[in-house]
């Protein structure tokens, strides 16, 4: 199985002692996000979990502590760094700082292990097609030694953003057209493997390959290690990834992005870290008399390997 990290809010930057309690006691409980009460388990053993994937904004606070996971677990990070400032993303470090950042954790964990997230790339009078490409050049040329791959999305325009972003620009094809042309043609002038994720559409005549950004296929060559030839389902429309067990929590990521889906509101996410506790093996509060917790299934994806827990169990000591 594949534990996700970071799909449902930025544990690495605010909850790194949670993230490597976890590790340590080699559980961990997360809540079914559309049935409270229903609790799933993971054992956090590298015979039982194929890979770790991370997926963060600023990975400072956890790289001191970052060995107690890479030293025993296969890994691959994915770390976000955007054109954008604080006006869009309030809690997310300056590009700079943030690049230092990728440096060092490429340095520490492997350039074959760590892939940079350009997205989403949306459009406001600030932000537009020409801003996108000059500060993807700009970032492609010092990121580029310490990089896997470079992926990009165009952003959804999901019902919410029309609230939170009403500066929003909506992208027309001629954007898209412009900004995939650029973008290929900058990473191509640095050497980067450039793909999308999560976007419909074949840009593939700019050099951007179409994948998911978590593939077996990617995940294996980072880690050396060889999976089975099985087909990806992708969590949406456009995904291509390999199904994953995500341990994070929704409305719990105070870097306040406009555009952020896993939010209802950054007020709400503040609001809920009143009750995280870093010793809890849930990533808010704790156990309930009314939960029930069950074993999560955690079949291997590599050659010659298989585990799944199926076991019930009803607030267990």
């Amino acid at each position: 199985m594949i534990i996700n990290t970071g799909g449902r809010t930025d544990t690495v930057q605010y909850y790194t002692e949670w993230l490597l309690n976890r590790f340590k006691e080699g559980y961990v409980l997360t809540r079914n996000p559309l049935f409270p009460n229903k609790v799933n388990r993971y054992e956090l053993d590298p015979g039982k979990v194929d890979c770790v994937v991370f997926c963060s904004k600023n990975y400072k606070p956890i790289l001191s502590g970052l060995h107690e996971i890479t030293d025993r677990f296969n890994t691959y990070f994915h770390y976000t760094i955007t054109a954008y400032g604080k006006d869009i993303e309030p809690g997310v470090p300056p590009i700079e700082e943030s690049m230092h950042t990728l440096v060092s954790l490429s340095e520490q964990v492997g350039r074959k292990r760590v892939a940079w997230r350009y997205d989403p790339v949306l459009l406001t009078e600030k932000y537009t097609v020409e801003t996108h490409l000059q500060t993807f050049e700009h970032m492609a040329g010092v990121l580029a030694p310490y990089i896997d791959r470079c992926i990009f999305s165009f952003v959804e325009m999901y019902k919410k953003l029309k609230t939170n972003m009403p500066e929003l620009i909506p992208l027309t094809e001629r954007d898209k057209e412009k900004l995939a042309e650029g973008l290929g043609g900058i990473a191509e002038k640095y050497g980067i493997a450039i793909q999308t994720c999560g976007t419909n559409g074949d840009y593939t005549r700019y050099g951007i390959n179409k994948s998911g950004c978590m593939t077996l296929d990617i995940l294996g060559k980072a880690n050396g290690i060889e999976f089975k030839n099985l087909k990806h389902k992708g969590t949406r429309q456009g995904c291509h990834c390999i199904e994953s067990r995500d341990i994070g929590a929704y409305d719990t990521c105070m870097n306040g992005c406009k555009y952020c889906y896993a939010n209802k509101s950054s007020r709400r996410a503040f609001e809920n870290y009143k009750y995280h506790d870093p010793a809890s093996p849930l990533l808010l509060g704790g156990l309930e008399p009314t939960d029930t917790v069950m074993q999560g299934a955690q079949k291997s994806f590599r050659k010659g390997q298989s585990y799944a827990g199926i076991k019930n169990r009803t607030n267990p000591g």
